[in-house]
């Protein structure tokens, strides 16, 4: 409880974050579709989100070495807000682009000051508990921002403020609170053929899961409206995809530690087409398949970290887990876009063949690396958000517990 009480400013403030900046993407989708913007024009702003969230995570911690943690938290605060306050102001989809890639930099942003500042706070004794309360904090807070456009309207400037007033709020906690802020932490290197030097399997499988991730949070509700769902029950379909994968964490980690992590993609992408094929031939049981599609594909990235962090040293695996977030990046910039225009193309069935085929070509891609070379066991599943480069000075201590 003690430690629950000396972080509560940070995690208060990542609710808040969670809430304001995380609320826009299925709030855009819907308000696009209702404005007149094209399915393609929809899913540019969920690439341009990610664009804003790559530049974020790496300019984030070169601006703590030149401000400190509070005001650079205060600094990209204040550019969310004025993204998502500039909707209503300037109704155009590549204005709201722009506006888009300001959410995402004030996300990038903000996770990595408060990852950065739980990691100087945290001692060996107190990080499990800490970074478990933190997985919980950012699940909720992200299940809490898909239900809020369950009581906003679309394309209206009242529901465009309140994201923006929950949104300036997560600067009150953090920037008040009375704990010492921490030394400035080195940033970490960006080596993006990191990955691919220590596995090639993760890395794709990487790719995948931000094409997958990025498709389904920023197009999902383009699918759900195509598909003849209310604003509720979209809501209420996006939190069971959350919902499902943070579900999925437990038995992923658990056949992940025990089998061959190969395999265990192998399967999991498996269970992605099969879920695909019940988004498209079951538009009835959207909120069991839209469960079942988060169980299968949240996951895939912490599995895939896992691999490659086998054939790292403990020196590389900071700069592994910032390679391994730009090709998550890298995918998800492209994937918003792409599937937004099959979609205006083919259908709504088009954005599901597309995850399927990009999963079949993992599980080919799987059973010929398995042909090339035997597999490593050297460290534990971990959990791994996908929140800033510096997640890995967290997460590094619990890969190489045995």
């Amino acid at each position: 409880m003690r430690l629950l009480i000396s972080f509560a400013a940070l995690f208060t403030s990542v609710v808040l974050l969670q809430l304001g900046a995380g609320g826009v993407a299925p709030l855009d989708a819907i308000s696009g579709i209702d404005l007149g913007f094209t399915t393609a024009q929809v899913g540019l702003l969920g690439s341009a989100h990610f664009l804003g969230f790559f530049v974020g995570c790496w300019w984030a911690p070169r601006l703590m070495g030149s401000v400190g943690h509070s005001r650079a938290f205060a600094a990209f605060t204040a550019v969310g807000t004025i993204g998502i306050l500039s909707h209503m102001l300037v109704v155009d989809a590549y204005a709201w682009m722009v506006m888009r890639g300001l959410s995402g930099l004030c996300v990038a942003g903000c996770y990595t000051i408060v990852e950065s500042w739980l990691q100087a706070k945290v001692t060996n004794e107190t990080r499990g508990r800490a970074m478990g309360i933190y997985r919980v904090v950012d699940i909720v807070g992200s299940l809490a921002a898909q239900l809020m456009i369950s009581v906003l309207d679309p394309a209206s400037y009242v529901s465009y403020n309140i994201l923006a007033i929950v949104c300036c709020a997560a600067l009150v906690p953090l920037v008040l609170t009375r704990v010492e802020q921490p030394a400035i932490p080195v940033p970490p290197r960006l080596r993006p053929g990191l990955a691919f030097r220590h596995s090639p399997l993760a890395a794709a499988g990487v790719i995948s899961s931000g094409v997958t991730g990025a498709a389904f949070r920023m197009v999902g509700p383009v699918y759900g409206i195509e598909v003849g769902l209310s604003v509720d029950t979209i809501a209420l379909f996006l939190a069971a995809y959350v919902l499902g994968g943070a579900v999925a964490q437990y038995p992923a980690g658990w056949f992940a530690d025990r089998y061959d992590r190969r395999w265990v993609l192998v399967f999991l992408s498996i269970l992605t087409i099969v879920a695909s094929a019940g988004m498209i031939f079951l538009p009835g049981a959207a909120f069991v398949t839209a469960a079942f599609f988060g169980f299968s594909t949240f996951p895939i990235y912490s599995v895939a970290a896992a691999h490659a962090h086998d054939f790292a040293t403990q020196d590389e695996r900071v700069d592994l887990s910032a390679s391994l977030m730009f090709l998550y990046a890298v995918g998800a910039i492209a994937s918003p876009w792409l599937v937004s225009t099959l979609i205006e193309a083919y259908g709504p069935a088009a954005m599901f063949i597309f995850v399927g085929a990009a999963h079949i070509i993992l599980i080919g891609f799987g059973l010929l690396r398995m042909r090339v070379r035997d597999a490593e066991r050297r460290t534990r599943y971990v959990y791994a958000p996908r929140t800033s480069f510096v997640i890995g000075r967290l997460l590094g201590r619990f890969r190489d517990e045995r």
